[in-house]
C-alpha cells in the first residue's frame, strides 16, 4: 500500500469516526435544546490532536527504504481524485444553500452558528467522496501487465 492509498484509508477512517462527534453535537443542539458547556465543550481537541498525532506516524513510516513518494499514475488518481470532489462540493453547497431555505422557507432564518456545522458536514462528505474516489481508481488498477 503506497502513501496515496494511506492517505486515503485514514481519511475514510477519520471522517467515520468524526461523524458520532458531529451527530451528537447536532442531537444536543437541536433536540436536547442545550449548549454544550464544561468538558463537553473541549473532549474534541483531545481526540483531534489525536488524529493529527496518529497521521504523521502513519504517514511518514514507509514500507520499504526504496519506496517512491508518488509516480505519474498517483499523480494522475489524485487529479481525478480532485476533480470528483470540486464537483461534489459544488453539488453540496448548492444543496446547502436550498435545503435550509426549503426547511424555514424563503422569509425564515437559520442561526449564523448553524453555518459552521453546514461547512463541516460539506468538508467531511467531500473528503470522503476524494478518499473514496482514490480507492476505486487503485482497486480499479491492474497489479502487473498483461501480454
Amino acid at each position: 500500500m503506497n502513501r496515496t492509498q494511506k492517505e486515503a484509508w485514514f481519511n475514510v477512517a477519520a471522517a467515520v469516526l468524526c461523524i458520532p462527534i458531529i451527530a451528537w453535537a447536532l442531537a444536543r443542539l437541536f433536540i436536547l435544546k442545550r449548549i454544550p458547556e464544561g468538558f463537553e465543550r473541549f473532549w474534541p481537541l483531545p481526540v483531534f490532536i489525536i488524529f493529527i498525532v496518529t497521521s504523521i506516524v502513519v504517514m511518514r513510516r514507509k514500507q520499504s527504504p526504496t519506496e517512491v513518494e508518488s509516480d505519474e499514475r498517483d499523480n494522475l488518481i489524485k487529479y481525478r481524485a480532485v476533480v470528483a470532489c470540486f464537483v461534489s462540493v459544488w453539488i453540496l453547497l448548492a444543496a446547502a444553500t436550498g435545503i435550509p431555505q426549503l426547511a424555514v422557507g424563503v422569509k425564515g432564518s437559520i442561526p449564523v452558528w448553524l453555518l459552521a456545522f453546514i461547512n463541516v458536514g460539506v468538508l467531511l462528505i467531500a473528503l470522503l467522496v476524494y478518499s473514496a474516489a482514490v480507492l476505486i481508481q487503485y482497486g480499479r488498477g491492474q497489479k502487473g501487465e498483461k501480454s
